[in-house]
């Protein structure tokens, strides 16, 4: 197997049966290049079907955590909102308000991310995240913090929520 890093995950794909790289091992971007010219003249029996479906299937996975990353920093930042009114520093409202817009947009260009949302698995992961980044980030023991989500994905996204 051979390794190709994309942020900080690395991503598994077989090395041809050659044992020498394959053009999508040796420059992915080169590759998709390639294949995208390949599509749109339609030489589909050129195409690296396997590949491509590994690419087309990341791309979604790339969106949810995208979605769950920004999600847990503004969960987390809604949480040290409420549970330290006494220091609430501008920075903590310039976060929310930005992970808003960001989360806004990301539903408004990739309107099936709102079932994401929705899943209870998905948002037990983000909430785990947002508390350990509020504990980190403050030094509040998790064990004073609620276990579940106080608050829906859609109240938290709300422009006009601002839990005290």
């Amino acid at each position: 197997m051979s390794e190709r890093k994309v942020g900080a995950a690395s991503l598994r794909r077989p090395k041809a049966e050659s044992g020498r790289p394959t053009p999508y091992e040796r420059d992915v971007i080169l590759w998709s290049q390639e294949q995208a010219s390949l599509l749109r003249a339609g030489r589909f029996s050129e195409l690296d079907i396997e590949h491509l479906a590994d690419e087309i299937d990341d791309v979604g996975k790339s969106e949810k955590r995208e979605l769950a990353s920004r999600m847990a920093v503004l969960l987390a930042h809604l949480l040290k909102w409420s549970r330290q009114s006494e220091n609430r520093p501008p920075s903590w409202r310039a976060t929310i308000i930005v992970q808003r817009k960001r989360i806004a947009l990301a539903l408004k260009e990739t309107p099936s991310l709102k079932a994401v949302m929705r899943d209870r698995d998905w948002q037990d992961a983000v909430w785990l995240d947002a508390l350990a980044q509020a504990c980190k980030e403050t030094g509040l023991a998790e064990e004073d913090l609620p276990e579940a989500c106080p608050w829906s994905m859609e109240q938290a996204a709300d422009t006009e929520f601002w839990p005290e």
